[in-house]
């Protein structure tokens, strides 16, 4: 495995983004190059309650830049990761050494066997729930609570719908992968161009953009995918997840329009809670209304978790 790091400079100044670094090795599975660097945020106290604030494609943790004061200001910890391929983490080079159970492993590796986070609220969007929910299934011990927005956890037995399947075309067709654009497109608000950039920023050129990619091609999308079963075996155990389950969806997502239904039904956390429809959140809610998001989310765990 071959791996690329976006040089420092290019983080340099980010609009509306003043939060310090963190990393840790986590083992790659390759021998070849044993181990991959993860970058996370950790801001607020750090014997506050773990936010895990879990980011999707192609974003990274900057997403949660204007929830993050919201969170800590109510005595949360978050934590924010970037996704191996994304952000400053570390970023294979080729598209073949991205999987989706290479994905959950790789977070695996770096939430609880290195930084250990127990009790924690997962917080998740687009693929940051298809990654978060799997960790929920697999591990509900470390979790006191979770809040899903904009998000689901296929398992190829639906159709994913004309909008996703639009959205894959363009993925694998594009000949320049427009991150910032695509990011702005899936919002309900402008972006400036200085956020624009910040998007772009971990990807100096194509090279870098492997992971991002091939995303959209590992979403299981038919019964026979490779991650369909341990995703059937995931919903097995959310249908037995009953501490606090929120789903705060934005009303202006065609991607994951619905999804929330699901979720609603089969955990029963979910039972009894307060959901909500969030207006004028599109895909990326964090941009559209994440100062919005992060008060449900704050209102919500002062009556949900002791």
């Amino acid at each position: 495995m071959q791996t690329l790091r976006t040089p420092d400079e290019c983080f340099a100044d980010l609009h509306g983004f003043a939060f310090e670094p963190h990393y840790i090795e986590i083992p790659s599975g390759d021998s070849e190059t044993p181990t991959l660097r993860v970058h996370y945020l950790d801001e607020g106290p750090r014997d506050g309650r773990p936010v895990l604030l879990m980011h999707g494609e192609p974003s990274w943790s900057y997403l949660y830049r204007h929830m993050i004061p919201a969170l800590t200001g109510a005595g949360y910890r978050c934590v924010a990761p970037d996704l191996i391929g994304f952000g400053r983490s570390d970023k294979p080079a080729a598209r073949t050494d991205y999987t989706y159970q290479r994905h959950v492993d790789w977070m695996r590796a770096a939430l609880f066997d290195t930084l250990d986070l127990r009790d924690a609220v997962l917080v998740c969007q687009d693929w940051g729930g298809l990654i978060g929910l799997r960790l929920l299934a697999e591990h509900p011990d470390r979790f006191a609570a979770a809040c899903a927005a904009n998000t689901f956890l296929p398992t190829g037995d639906r159709d994913p719908g004309e909008a996703f399947r639009r959205w894959r075309e363009f993925s694998q067709k594009v000949e320049t992968f427009p991150v910032g654009f695509i990011v702005n497109t899936g919002c309900t608000t402008d972006l400036s161009p200085e956020v624009i950039a910040a998007y772009d920023a971990p990807f100096p050129d194509e090279t870098y953009k492997e992971g991002a990619r091939q995303f959209p091609l590992l979403v299981p999308a038919s019964p026979d995918d490779p991650a369909a079963p341990a995703n059937r075996l995931a919903w097995e155990s959310l249908r037995r997840f009953d501490r606090p389950f929120l789903c705060s969806f934005g009303d202006s997502d065609p991607i994951t329009a619905g999804a929330d239904g699901t979720l609603r039904e089969e955990i029963p956390g979910a039972s009894g809670q307060p959901h909500v429809t969030i207006a004028g959140g599109g895909h990326f809610i964090q941009e559209d209304r994440g100062v919005d998001l992060a008060t449900v989310i704050v209102r919500w765990l002062e009556q949900a978790t002791p």
